[in-house]
């Protein structure tokens, strides 16, 4: 569970700083390493201050309690935090579980980077994934990985983050892309990434990772943890391809950037499902993320008239979804020992995506309302590099 905590950590710290920065203009390569590394650095002082206890303590079907606030859960025990608190992982010492839920928790606000990438304010990234921690992200962790969760009471299935990770920060980065506005020149003139080759870098690190992500999330060393990493590789190749036949096929030429988002939009529909369905059943399900995916990210983008730019929604949004409802159609009781509901799946989805959509919007709007959400069009044109940090690439 250590090996797969930092595992966890890794798809993060390089890994989704790598992929997103390598995605974005020269000239805002650092300033979004900067956004991902400090969402990092918050998030993990949050957990420790509230975040942990909201989504995990025990409390309401709709939010946890506050004994774990400052872990202090941790010194009740003898042995501090030596002792398993939680049904998820009856195994585990306290310490890493509080740890390995910390890694999901960094990743998801960080995943929305992306959506408002090039043109938000640095102080308004701070507030924006404050407030969402604790009012999205620790309530959507509680009913659907808690065992008196109202989700997962409902009968909802996520092993390892469809739901709460990936559809949660799907739908508010596309909220988020709809409010900040798209970037100057967007469907104009051309926004070209400004190096690929660390996108490819980013997104093999994000594949290595969610071994821990999706293996991490059996709570034990056992055959169940197994078969979730090995539908994760399945996941994760069958959505590279099927990414790169359908852009062959519409645009001529396979691309690099194409081979990494299927391999990622994979990875993510792959999550809920991992500790649930077999092999074959996995490549079908990236085989289904690749294609859905791809359209999520190029049709229907254009439909939705969101600057999500860098594929936020198209990717997670989508990919969760994907993920959520094939769970509930695919899941053998033979490896999971549980059977799967699609109605059940789609409640979770629908009750995620209404409440990270309205509360995303509040937390936006409020912001904006106190420092406002975006940089300058003269800043903008700068690069937030220098005109945020003070910095820029050689």
């Amino acid at each position: 569970m250590i090996t797969a905590t930092v595992l966890v950590l890794l798809m993060t710290l390089p890994g989704l700083a790598l992929f997103y920065a390598g995605m974005v203009r020269k000239k805002n390569i650092l300033s979004t390493m900067a956004q991902v590394l400090a969402v990092a650095a918050l998030v993990t002082l949050l957990w420790f201050g509230i975040g942990y206890s909201l989504a995990f303590m025990p409390g309401t079907p709709f939010i946890g309690g506050t004994e774990g606030a400052w872990l202090d859960s941790l010194k009740f025990h003898k042995a501090a935090g030596t002792l398993s608190v939680h049904p998820l992982a009856p195994t585990v010492p306290e310490s890493v579980f509080v740890m390995f839920q910390l890694t999901f928790a960094i990743i998801t606000p960080a995943l929305i980077v992306g959506a408002f990438a090039e043109r938000i304010r640095f102080a308004a990234l701070f507030w924006f994934v404050a407030a969402w921690l604790l009012l999205v992200y620790a309530p959507v962790a509680h009913w659907v990985w808690s065992s008196e969760g109202w989700l997962a009471q409902r009968g909802a299935l996520d092993f390892a983050g469809g739901t709460v990770v990936h559809i949660n920060a799907g739908v508010a980065g596309l909220v988020a892309a709809w409010m900040v506005g798209p970037r100057q020149g967007y469907g104009k003139i051309a926004l070209m990434p400004a190096n690929l080759g660390m996108t490819m870098m980013g997104a093999s690190l994000l594949w290595v990772g969610w071994m821990g992500f999706n293996g991490g999330s059996a709570g034990a060393a056992d055959g169940r943890a197994g078969m979730a990493m090995l539908v994760t590789q399945l996941a994760a190749a069958a959505g590279a391809v099927s990414w790169m036949l359908v852009e062959w096929l519409v645009r001529r030429t396979p691309t690099l950037l194409g081979l990494c988002s299927g391999a990622v939009a994979g990875l993510v529909a792959i999550t809920p499902a991992s500790g649930f369905v077999s092999p074959a059943s996995a490549v079908l399900i990236g085989l289904v993320a690749g294609l859905g995916c791809y359209w999520g990210a190029t049709g229907l983008k254009r439909l939705l008239r969101a600057d999500d730019s860098l594929d936020v929604f198209g990717v997670h949004g989508m990919g969760g979804l994907i993920g959520a409802l094939m769970t509930g159609w695919l899941a053998d009781p033979r490896i999971g020992g549980v059977s799967g509901s699609v109605l059940a799946q789609a409640e979770a989805a629908g009750a995620t995506v209404l409440w990270s959509a309205g509360v995303t919007a509040l937390i936006l709007w409020a912001v904006n309302g106190l420092i406002g959400l975006r940089v300058t069009e003269a800043q903008e044109n700068d690069g937030l590099d220098l005109s945020q940090h003070g910095e820029r690439v050689a």
